[in-house]
């Protein structure tokens, strides 16, 4: 299994960077709230961007960070 995670826009109006998982190098990016198996809670602090909470936890366990330039 592919363990992929990016920071990309939203596609929001404001475009703020969310959490993006990949799993399967055939598959497109998604926001990590759509990964229930991988996603926690998120931070209730100003300023922090969602899915950091998830970003450290996968970190942790062995996910790469691709720069959103490469995705």
């Amino acid at each position: 299994m592919l363990k992929q995670m990016a920071w990309l826009p939203s596609g929001d109006v404001d475009s703020a960077k969310i959490l993006h998982l990949r799993t399967e190098s055939t598959q497109p990016w998604q926001p990590y709230s759509a990964f229930s198996e991988y996603a926690v809670t998120d931070y209730d602090i100003e300023g922090i961007s969602k899915g950091f909470a998830t970003f450290q936890k996968l970190l942790r366990e062995g996910w790469l960070l691709v720069p959103s330039e490469q995705t």
